[in-house]
């Protein structure tokens, strides 16, 4: 597999640990040229980058627009190119469903403006540096979304965030379809992944060893793979594909 993406440049938002740490590892093994992201974690995201060789770290709020177009054009201006792009950045504020005057309006401008607005702004400014690149090589580039299955059922860490999930995977199916054939648009919905934002959430783990199919959840390196299987799979755009051990099954 190492090579298969010699020449190519990555950007991972929200990559310093987690999911977006384990994706950046992993494009970085298969030849890719990453450049490392985080809105806080300045020094484990400069670790990181030093790890692997040849990468960069670049500090960014992503929900800022102009953060994010700062980011993007960075990332490009470093490396003369930019062909793929994972949207891991986000946040959440842990509130049980029920509890509705909790949901403030704060809580509500936090979590829409980094999944929602980051998201959106982060690819929007990357758009002409895809379709550069796809150009350049005959090729798509390629967008993959994190998102999560609390934006598919109704489920997750607060209902703010299931909401904003929701609309990132409609983001990615709206993007898909009028980014091609120059750009690939596609989704990884996880269920409960073993991160640091999770490592307290034993009930909900409990949960899902008990009633998910696979018995476990996932750890961030399972969800990198599937962003990896979706950077490769040339005819596949406008899906969102669910990692949660079959934990929606039941």
């Amino acid at each position: 597999m190492s090579g298969r993406l010699d020449g190519k440049v990555a950007l991972v938002t929200g990559s310093s640990s987690g999911i977006g740490a384990a994706t950046a590892r992993a494009l970085s093994r298969e030849g890719a040229t990453v450049v490392v992201n985080s809105a806080s974690s300045v020094e484990a995201g400069k670790a990181l980058a030093a790890e692997l060789g040849d990468a960069s770290y670049h500090r960014a709020d992503i929900g800022d627009e102009t953060e994010a177009r700062e980011l993007v054009e960075a990332a490009a201006r470093r490396n003369g190119r930019l062909d793929i792009l994972v949207n891991n950045a986000g946040t959440t504020v842990k509130i049980p469903h029920g509890e509705l005057d909790e949901v403030t309006r704060e809580v509500w401008d936090k979590i829409l403006r980094v999944n929602v607005l980051g998201t959106w702004n982060v690819t929007v400014a990357a758009v002409p540096y895809l379709r550069a690149a796809a150009h350049e090589e005959a090729g798509a580039s390629v967008v993959v979304n994190v998102s999560s299955l609390a934006g598919l059922r109704p489920t997750g860490s607060s209902i703010p965030y299931a909401i904003s999930k929701a609309a990132v995977n409609h983001m990615t199916l709206m993007l898909a379809n009028v980014l091609g054939p120059e750009i690939r648009v596609n989704a990884v919905a996880p269920g409960l992944v073993d991160t640091p934002w999770t490592a307290e959430w034993e009930l909900e783990r409990n949960y899902v060893r008990a009633m998910a199919p696979l018995k476990s959840s996932a750890q961030p390196t399972d969800v990198a793979e599937v962003i990896m299987a979706l950077v490769h799979s040339h005819q596949v755009t406008g899906e969102v594909v669910v990692v949660d051990g079959g934990l929606h099954l039941r």
